[in-house]
């Protein structure tokens, strides 16, 4: 099936906001979305009924320095890599320099509160119920400080932060007064991906980029007094597994990750919250091109990535959105292509980050098959 084309602007670059965060409304009446049709990337927000497209930020500084886009002005412009929706309420969270702010859809913005200098920041996330906002920072050394970088790093960040001691800080706010209600610093690691429990917001899920050892090293959860691990050397017979994208299941349920195990096949993998529970299904031999996983209704995922044809070309990243029926308890996966992506995956902008929409009924993503980047739209095709 072909996808249809969401957002319409021939003369610009949109795409959705990164995977741990939906992009639609809670009633999926509209979608929020980055786009550079002022010249600089900034929010819009399209009503999906009337199409009528607002801008909610108004940036004109460029795009700021932090993970992802390492290239990007230090302490200044639109953090692409900061963006966080409260669905039901219609609010973005967002960076912009040092600044913490929001934007409604009906385009008012507020700042709400500063982070500190000498921190460099990553993905925020708001809780379910819209109260607070997390906010990762790391010591800017770990990222060459105030120095603008050509690209990515020429160096190993994981080592740098562990053999200069360096921290990342989880960082709350409450969303109505802008206070820093908690300071957490977790020394020696390097975050990026932060998200609160959709149940209990004193569970904060999150990583440790691009780490060595990234079979037991990658995903943790914070309970407010301790920090653990959800996936130890009891759980794999290898460091060496690589291991990504964390995220939750939409009811808190579970964490569901994916990832590849040394000299092995590609996997996903499921865990309770408090570590026990591990389910881990070994996917086809061949399905090894890189991409993300979304969580839908319970057993549901989407994904761009992993599925592959015999005729499919040789690209790093998957051709294809697919549609995931996954019984656990059976170790048992049914994919279902949707359609092709057509993304280039030739920069983080390119990645599809398919998302499922509230009803489920459609996965939206992000593809510039036809040039530019814009957002796509295909049904969930529920099997029965």
């Amino acid at each position: 099936m072909d996808p249809q084309r969401v957002t319409v602007a021939s003369d610009a670059n949109d795409q959705l906001l990164y995977f741990t965060s939906s992009s639609l409304l809670g009633d999926d009446s509209g979608v929020v979305f980055i786009s550079d049709r002022t010249g600089d990337p900034n929010l819009f927000h399209q009503d999906l009924i009337s199409g009528r497209v607002t801008q909610l930020s108004r940036n004109r500084d460029g795009f700021l320095k932090s993970y992802v886009y390492f290239d990007g002005e230090p302490y200044r412009g639109f953090g692409k890599a900061s963006v966080s929706l409260h669905a039901e309420s219609g609010t973005a969270y967002f960076i912009h320099g040092r600044e913490i702010r929001k934007a409604t859809i009906d385009g008012t913005e507020t700042t709400i509160a500063e982070y500190p200098a000498g921190q460099m920041t990553a993905f925020t996330h708001v809780s379910e119920d819209g109260t607070l906002l997390c906010v990762p920072t790391t010591d800017a050394r770990a990222l060459d400080g105030d120095d603008k970088l050509a690209g990515k790093p020429p160096f190993d960040i994981d080592e740098r932060v562990r053999t200069e001691g360096l921290s990342s800080y989880l960082r709350v706010y409450d969303t109505a007064t802008g206070r820093e209600v908690m300071r957490e610093e977790v020394p020696n690691c390097w975050i990026t991906h932060v998200q609160f429990s959709p149940r209990d917001s004193k569970l904060i899920l999150y990583n440790h980029e691009w780490p060595s050892d990234c079979g037991i090293r990658r995903v943790w959860m914070f309970d407010g007094r301790t920090h653990r691990p959800m996936r130890t050397e009891n759980d794999t017979r290898s460091r060496a597994d690589w291991t990504c994208h964390e995220m939750w299941e939409r009811d808190g349920s579970a964490v569901v990750y994916h990832g590849r195990y040394a000299g092995g096949p590609s996997y996903i993998g499921r865990v309770r919250p408090d570590g026990t529970g591990t389910t881990e299904i070994a996917l086809a031999p061949e399905y090894t091109r890189y991409g993300h996983f979304t969580v839908g209704s319970p057993g549901v995922l989407v994904s761009d990535g992993y599925y592959e044809t015999a005729s499919d070309p040789g690209t790093r990243g998957g051709d294809w959105i697919c549609r995931l029926d996954v019984e656990w308890d059976r170790g048992a996966v049914t994919w279902t292509p949707l359609c092709r992506n057509g993304s280039s995956w030739a920069s983080q902008d390119e990645h599809p980050h398919p998302i499922i929409d509230n009803a489920m009924e459609n996965v939206y993503f992000t593809s510039d098959k036809d040039g530019r980047r814009a957002v796509y739209r295909v049904p969930l095709a529920m099997r029965t």
